[in-house]
């Protein structure tokens, strides 16, 4: 286990928040590593015209002490130090949906509505529901709830300046950035879920990543037996994401079989798994430009890394490490129901261009 990570009070390993922060402020400064994709800061992904109208919204809606509870600095620790692992009753920072009143949820949900489309929104919905089903079978009563999610807005919204916005609870973290008037980021983002399958109960046939894992599955599988162990990195899953805070372009090494290897079926089913994390949940007005820049640079050069044995059911990661991205997947417990999961813009991290 790195030495930036410990285990949480249930168990799980999860990163050291204070490593995470500290780590951050170091990494965050970096030059580009070898291959990434600059992000064009006078162009970024689409206009935050809407988003800025429903973060004014939701603000304007908050008593001012909340609205203080949903405010951070631009680019302090808090906003570097994004976290979806779990932590002492599963707190993060910002104005959590539990302390809102129905018309200040309604609001709050209404500013997801700019950035996310209705997969996006669903999907998150479906992670806010498994904290619940996690409490009805006695795990983490207390401190799990599919309200104890938390609104954050750093920095001051504005059609000028930097700012940013983030959604943030136990498996979910999806963080925005902005800059004189353009989304220049969607990322860090994770859907990442427990259990992944629901057995029984009211929401019993729920899966919430059943793209995540399908599509990464039946690339794997119909790889031939040469590639399969070009792509293989470990005949050990990948127990939990790499890329955290303060490593978010840590871990963008060239590992595994890349797509110019691939046969056309095959290299569909790569893109058809990238655009799940980097495209099918964000608004149609973020979407094309999304798709365009996950498919900047060299494409054939986009590599598939696997990790573990590819049965059902049985634990198992994944990365896909791009010219401008990272997506890793990994099972925290043997039986694969408790998955995380992480897409980062190594280009344009937490809003910091590289150069």
């Amino acid at each position: 286990m790195p030495k930036s990570q410990s285990k949480s009070r249930s168990g799980r390993d999860c990163p050291d928040r204070r490593s995470v922060v500290l780590a951050g402020a170091a990494v965050l400064g970096t030059a580009a590593l070898p291959g990434v994709v600059a992000a064009a800061a006078d162009d970024g992904l689409g206009p935050a015209t809407d988003l800025l109208a429903g973060t004014r919204n939701f603000l304007s809606s908050l008593d001012p002490d909340k609205r203080k509870a949903a405010s951070f600095a631009w680019n302090g620790p808090q906003w570097m130090g994004w976290n979806y692992f779990g932590s002492t009753g599963n707190i993060k920072p910002g104005l959590r949906l539990e302390q809102m009143s129905p018309a200040r949820k309604a609001a709050a949900w209404d500013l997801l509505a700019t950035l996310l489309s209705p997969v996006g929104q669903e999907k998150t919905k479906n992670v806010m529901t498994l904290q619940d089903v996690l409490a009805a079978s006695g795990n983490g009563v207390g401190e799990r709830s599919s309200e104890r999610f938390s609104f954050a807005v750093f920095g001051t919204p504005g059609e000028t300046g930097t700012w940013g916005f983030r959604l943030e609870g136990h498996h979910l973290t999806q963080s925005i950035s902005v800059r004189d008037g353009r989304i220049v980021s969607i990322t860090p983002s994770s859907f990442s879920a427990n259990p992944n399958r629901v057995n029984s109960g009211t929401h019993a046939g729920l899966v919430t990543l059943k793209d995540e894992e399908a599509l990464a599955r039946r690339l794997f599988g119909d790889l031939g037996a040469r590639l399969q162990a070009r792509a293989r990195i470990s005949d050990t899953a990948l127990d939990n994401i790499l890329s955290y805070a303060g490593r978010e372009r840590a871990n963008a090494q060239a590992l595994g079989v890349a797509a110019a290897e691939l046969t056309a079926a095959q290299r569909d089913l790569l893109w058809q798994l990238i655009e799940t994390y980097a495209v099918e949940h964000v608004s149609t007005t973020l979407a094309a430009a999304q798709r365009a820049r996950i498919r900047a640079g060299d494409r054939e050069a986009v590599r598939f890394a696997w990790y573990g044995p590819n049965t059902p059911e049985k634990a198992f990661g994944y990365r896909v490490i791009g010219p401008g991205f990272v997506i890793e997947m990994g099972s925290v417990d043997p039986a694969a129901q408790h998955l995380h999961t992480v897409y980062h813009d190594l280009g344009n991290v937490l809003g910091r261009v590289s150069v």
